[in-house]
C-alpha cells in the first residue's frame, strides 16, 4: 500500500466512479481498478457496494477515507516543507471583516518577529475560507462563522457586531422609538453575497423573526454596498467596524433597530490533523494577544 494507492483512491471517492477518477487523475482505467482491488486485498475488506454503475463507500471505505485523507494531507506538509525549507512561509485565510480590520496588524507583528518568513495572506468569505482550511490550503483561518466539520478546531477571540444603515434623511431615521423587524424587511435591502460570515448572520437572524429576506442587491463588495446605500437605493447590515469612516463623513446613518441583534464572534480555526510549524503557532499567539487585550480593555475599572 503506497501513498499512490491513497490518492487514487481518494479521487475514486470524490468522483463516485472509476471511469471519472481516472480521467482526472490521467491513469488508464484499469490502472485505477487495479489499485481499489490491491486496497481491498491489502486490508481483507470490500471498501465500495457496486451498485448498477454507482460506487457507495462501505463503513470499511468511509473509515479508510477518513485516514486517506489525514495522511496524503501531512504527506503533502512534509514535501513542501522538507523539499521548499529555504522558502518557509506560513498561510493565513481570513474573511473580508477580519482582513480589513485585524489582519494587517497581525502580519506587521509577525514580521517583525519573522523577517525572513513569507506570510501569505488570503482574503475570501467565510465559506470559502473555511473550504480552503479544510482542503489543506492554509495553515490557520480568522473567520465570523462557526462549521460544525468535525475536522475543524474553533476557538473565540473576540466579539462584533453589525449595524443596520441608511442614507441621510431616510424616513425610517425619523422613527427614534427603534424600528420593529416587519418595517424593516419591508425595505429595499442591499446585502453581502451567500457564502459571507455577515450574511450567514444576517440571515439566520431574520429567520429567528419567522423572516426569509432576499435582497435587492447583493455584492461581494462591502464599499460598493456602502456607496449604494449613501446614494439612498436601500438599506443594509454590515460590520461596524467597516463603517466608521462613512458615518463620520455623513456618508450614512446607522438605524436604531428594536429587537434585532447582530452580535457575533471572530474565530480561529485550523485542521484538527494540520501540523503546523513553529512561525505558524507564533501566529496563533498573536490572535491569543490580540484577544487578550480585548478582555483586558472590556474589564471595567472598579477602583476609580
Amino acid at each position: 500500500m503506497t501513498i499512490r494507492h491513497l490518492r487514487i483512491f481518494t479521487e475514486v471517492c470524490a468522483c463516485k466512479s472509476v471511469t471519472g477518477a481516472a480521467k482526472k487523475l490521467y491513469l488508464a482505467q484499469p490502472s485505477v481498478s487495479l489499485a481499489i482491488r490491491e486496497l481491498e486485498n491489502h486490508y481483507g475488506v470490500k471498501l465500495f457496494d457496486r451498485i448498477a454503475r454507482r460506487l457507495d463507500l462501505t463503513e470499511a471505505g468511509q473509515r479508510l477515507l477518513a485516514y486517506a485523507t489525514q495522511i496524503i494531507a501531512l504527506f503533502d506538509d512534509m514535501e513542501r516543507d522538507v523539499g521548499q525549507f529555504d522558502g518557509q512561509r506560513v498561510s493565513i485565510a481570513t474573511s473580508l471583516t477580519i482582513g480589513t480590520c485585524l489582519l494587517p496588524s497581525l502580519a506587521r507583528q509577525f514580521s517583525r518577529i519573522h523577517p525572513e518568513i513569507e506570510l501569505h495572506a488570503m482574503i475570501e468569505n467565510s465559506e470559502r475560507v473555511i473550504e480552503g482550511v479544510l482542503s489543506n490550503h492554509y495553515d490557520l483561518a480568522l473567520v465570523e462563522a462557526v462549521s460544525d466539520e468535525p475536522q475543524l478546531l474553533a476557538e473565540q477571540l473576540m466579539p462584533d457586531e453589525l449595524a443596520a444603515i441608511c442614507s441621510p434623511g431616510h424616513p425610517l431615521l425619523l422613527n427614534k422609538a427603534g424600528i420593529c423587524a416587519e418595517d424593516f424587511a419591508a425595505q429595499r435591502i442591499i446585502m453581502r453575497e451567500k457564502g459571507s460570515g455577515t450574511r450567514e448572520l444576517f440571515d439566520s437572524v431574520m429567520l429567528v423573526h419567522n423572516m426569509k429576506i432576499k435582497p435587492f442587491w447583493e455584492s461581494a463588495n462591502t464599499q460598493a454596498i456602502i456607496a449604494a446605500v449613501s446614494a439612498g437605493i436601500g438599506i443594509s447590515v454590515l460590520p461596524e467596524r467597516l463603517l466608521s469612516e462613512a458615518l463620520a463623513e455623513g456618508k450614512i446613518c446607522k438605524l436604531h433597530l428594536s429587537g434585532i441583534s447582530f452580535k457575533r464572534s471572530f474565530y480561529l480555526i485550523r485542521h484538527r490533523n494540520k501540523y503546523l510549524s513553529p512561525a505558524a503557532m507564533d501566529f496563533m499567539g498573536l490572535c491569543y494577544n490580540l484577544r487578550k487585550e480585548k478582555e483586558e480593555k472590556d474589564v471595567p475599572d472598579l477602583n476609580p
